[in-house]
């Protein structure tokens, strides 16, 4: 039989084992409890504003004047006189005096020329005098009838034409006198001079070029699918009359001008295969206009970005090409959803397109891009995570403050 002391030894052993599993279990901490972690995918937005917008087409060009003419002398002779505004860059006036060939020798033809014409004057007046008087002496005889010869009307006409003949001359004499004169023959600035004082001009010689400072046009090359975007009617051509402003550097600072498309070309570039429109702009000097001293003149040479104003559109907006996946755009709902939106794409304008229905005002844009989008999906702001980040902070900033004011007070 087994002693008292043989029971008693592993019934405390075993106590004692309990004991000390229960006094370690006590010691041991209990796991703490981890967060909750949001999945929900974070988006950026920008908010979509619908207005009305003028659809433009854009285009360059060179500015040049609308009539320019190449002055040559139409006379031979001497240049006896050059007016002082006959530079290169002067202005001139209409019919005002560039320069003067000498004219001694066509004074001279024209008076030797009256002096024809005086001569075949008498000669004519000589002539009607004689058939009068062959005519009255016909009349007395009774049996026989006058000819034609006979009342001196061929001799008559010989005279008539003697003095049509020296009108001819005057009229050339004096037309040859007025060409020693070179005149402007609008109002131009001077673009080149050929000739100086004393030079020998002939015939077809260049005497100098001018361009016409009334009215500046540019030709303005568009490719044949931008056409579309311009407005078009039964009686013009599609961009016709249309407003264009004009972009350019003047004394070193960006201006802008504004013209007209007067007309289209009609043809398409053989090199190019592009269309052109031609604007015109009245007065590009400003030599008529005084009303706004600060407006810059719009200099021919001068290279310029144009903007051509096309048709209106009543609401569009402009949407990020990157944005666009198969017609549609995500937005973000008022309920913080993902909403694809189909839209209606008018036309490609750089990095964005134009967008006319699909989209409202006020509409949430989402412009970060999505790992795995799905339809009807939860979103959250940036903004929001922001100001729970802000919060958490704060909250983190109080209790730490509290524990330090807590262990100073102990």
């Amino acid at each position: 039989m087994a002693t008292k002391k043989q029971i008693i030894i592993p019934i405390v052993i075993l106590v004692t084992g309990i004991a000390v599993m229960v006094g370690f279990s006590s010691m041991k901490k209990p796991p703490e409890e981890k967060e909750k972690v949001d999945n929900t995918p974070i988006v950026a937005v920008e908010n979509i504003s619908v207005a009305p917008m003028t659809l433009e087409v854009n285009s360059y060009g060179m500015v040049k004047p609308k009539y320019e003419t190449q002055l040559v002398a139409q006379v031979n002779g001497e240049i006896v006189e050059l007016s002082d505004v006959f530079v290169r860059g002067g202005f001139v006036k209409k019919d005002q005096l560039l320069a003067r060939i000498d004219p001694s020798d066509y004074h001279a033809a024209l008076i030797d020329a009256q002096a024809s014409m005086a001569s075949a004057r008498a000669a004519l007046e000589t002539e009607l005098a004689q058939g009068k008087v062959a005519e009255r002496e016909w009349r007395q005889i009774e049996n026989s009838s006058p000819t034609e010869l006979s009342l001196r009307k061929p001799q008559l006409a010989q005279e008539l034409a003697r003095v049509k003949a020296a009108q001819a001359s005057v009229l050339r004499a004096e037309r040859n006198l007025e060409r020693t004169e070179i005149r402007a023959p609008y109002d131009a600035m001077i673009d080149s001079r050929n000739v100086g004082l004393g030079s020998f001009v002939g015939v077809g010689s260049k005497i100098g070029h001018v361009l016409g400072t009334a009215i500046a046009e540019i030709r303005l090359p568009v490719a044949d699918n931008q056409l579309a975007f311009l407005v078009k009617t039964k009686s013009t051509k599609a961009g016709v009359n249309a407003q264009v402003n004009l972009i350019g550097t003047y004394a070193g600072q960006d201006t802008l001008w504004q013209a007209k498309i007067v007309r289209s070309e009609g043809v398409i570039d053989n090199k190019s295969r592009m269309s052109y429109l031609v604007a015109e702009i009245n007065d590009p000097y400003l030599l008529k206009s005084s009303s706004d001293s600060s407006a810059a003149p719009l200099r021919f040479g001068s290279y310029v970005n144009a903007n051509i104003m096309g048709y209106d559109i009543s609401q569009a907006t402009l949407v990020p090409r990157y944005l666009v996946v198969n017609g549609k755009v995500a937005i973000l709902d008022s309920e913080s959803k993902l909403h694809y939106a189909a839209i209606d794409i008018v036309r490609q304008q750089g990095s964005h397109v134009v967008v006319a229905n699909g989209l409202a005002d006020g509409d949430q844009l989402i412009v970060s891009a999505l790992d795995y989008p799905v339809e009807g999906m939860q979103l959250a702001l940036i903004s929001d995570e922001n100001q729970l980040e802000e919060k958490e902070l704060e909250t983190e900033q109080s209790e730490t403050q509290m524990a330090s004011n807590k262990e100073s007070g102990e």
